[in-house]
């Protein structure tokens, strides 16, 4: 099936594109700014997790454009368009993981909106690109809920 731009799923894509990006923003504070007993590995696992963010925010932009969109790139049509706020300074350490379990949670909701409305029109691509954020994200929630306890 020839799949034709689909401004929905376009639209749907910068909700998950701007998710994306504020949180990779977040990750990386945290990663930066990470204090406390337990130091090296949520420094070692935020990194890991925003330098996944950077490619997937890569990902799903391309495939804004490859639907013949422009793609969100600037801080005001992120905060625009995002479910997740941005956030500032340095909180307790549990404090970073459980906002950035509860912003990856997010992120997964904003990417099943995408499978929605991938599916609606018959966009398997997009949906595909979809569901391994889903996954990606949910995964990073349970490692994170994990450290929680």
């Amino acid at each position: 099936m020839s799949v034709r731009p689909n401004q929905d799923v376009a639209a749907a894509l910068g909700v998950l594109l701007a998710d994306s990006y504020i949180l990779a923003l977040k990750t990386q504070n945290y990663h930066w700014n990470v204090v406390g007993s337990d130091f090296v590995q949520l420094h070692t696992l935020f990194g890991d997790q925003y330098e996944a963010l950077s490619g997937a925010i890569d990902e799903v932009a391309e495939r804004i454009r490859a639907l013949g969109f422009p793609a969100p790139a600037s801080f005001g049509e992120f905060a625009e368009r995002s479910s997740l706020k941005s956030t500032a300074g340095a909180p307790a350490a549990r404090d970073m993981i459980t906002a950035l379990r509860d912003d990856n949670l997010a992120a997964a909701k904003s990417a099943y909106a995408v499978i929605k409305a991938a599916e609606a029109v018959g966009d398997d691509s997009s949906a595909d690109l979809a569901t391994g954020r889903v996954t990606e994200h949910e995964k990073a929630a349970w490692m994170l809920s994990a450290l929680l306890g």
